[in-house]
């Protein structure tokens, strides 16, 4: 292993629950969220010679998974598949705090790619400054956009 592919994998270990976060809000099950993750990584060893270190690490890993992401959404919006199904759920779990988290999952969801991106970094604590270079808008940009998903967010019905 030389030193670019040991500093790779150094980087991807440091920052693997950002990369999982990011993949787990758009995907709709385990097997999904493994295949953006794989994805996702692919992509990054893809440019990770040419990173610069322009930007802090973690927001260009946060850049890459989204965009990984969002890309393979809106492929996956114009292909038609068949989905299997199971009679049962191996992932169920009924507590209280399970059932919210899945309420929110399933009306971030149904947000377009970009307000997902914006709602997961900022759930992410991200500061507002950091989203806007992630996403490509200006701080004041975000603020507006979160208020405007929040609002958004809820007025759902499950």
């Amino acid at each position: 292993m030389n030193d670019l592919e040991r500093k790779f994998a150094q980087t991807i270990k440091q920052n693997k629950s950002t990369i999982y976060t990011v993949c787990y809000m758009f995907s709709k099950d385990a097997d999904e969220v493994n295949d953006l993750f794989q994805e996702a990584v692919i992509n990054m060893w893809r440019g990770f010679e040419g990173f610069e270190n322009r930007s802090n690490v973690k927001t260009w890993i946060y850049r890459v998974t989204l965009n990984t992401c969002i890309s393979l959404d809106r492929k996956k919006r114009h292909a038609t598949a068949e989905p299997l199904e199971i009679d049962i759920n191996l992932f169920e779990d009924s507590d209280e705090d399970t059932r919210q988290v899945e309420m929110l999952h399933k009306r971030i969801s149904r947000l377009q790619p970009f307000d997902r991106a914006i709602v997961l970094l900022w759930l992410e604590n991200m500061p507002y400054e950091e989203i806007g270079q992630v996403v490509g808008i200006s701080t004041t940009a975000v603020s507006t956009r979160l208020y405007r998903i929040k609002e958004q967010l809820k007025k759902m019905n499950d």
